[in-house]
């Protein structure tokens, strides 16, 4: 299935440019028109999938194969490229901007334009603790033991 209207489904489909460094059946890489740094790669289900919630788990896995033999690529590229991100941005508030699965990969190196500003704060066990069951009641809610 393809949304007419996302520019990741028209990359995947051909009916858009883009500069293509991987593609399999289920999976398209090709790099990011606004990269962070050269290198900047996205990984992208090839059927239309708004966010986690909706990826086909298959899919999702070979999404995340595919990104880690990427980054072991960048490392051997001749591209500046002291470390490798991997970021996927799930609904708005994680600032995803195209509403299609996308896998940021991306290589890394010291003095780099990209920033996360985040309280890194050491937080109480108890509120940690609370934190961990909550998650666990989501876990449950999966029902992820019983495959």
């Amino acid at each position: 299935m393809r949304d007419s209207g996302c520019i990741f489904c028209a990359i995947a489909t051909g009916q858009a440019d883009a500069s293509i460094v991987y593609e399999d059946d289920s999976v398209i890489a090709f790099m990011d028109l606004q990269p962070v740094t050269p290198g900047h790669l996205l990984v992208v289900p090839k059927t239309h999938t708004v966010g986690l919630e909706d990826l086909d788990e298959d899919i999702g896995i070979q999404i995340w194969k595919v990104a880690h033999q990427l980054a072991r690529a960048l490392r051997r590229s001749g591209l500046r490229c002291e470390g490798v991100n991997l970021l996927l941005a799930d609904g708005e508030a994680a600032f995803q901007e195209v509403f299609h699965v996308h896998l940021h990969v991306f290589p890394r190196f010291a003095g780099d334009p990209f920033r996360i500003d985040a309280d890194w704060r050491v937080h109480e066990r108890g509120q940690l603790d609370e934190t961990a069951a909550a998650v666990r009641g989501g876990v449950v809610a999966l029902d992820l033991g019983s495959d």
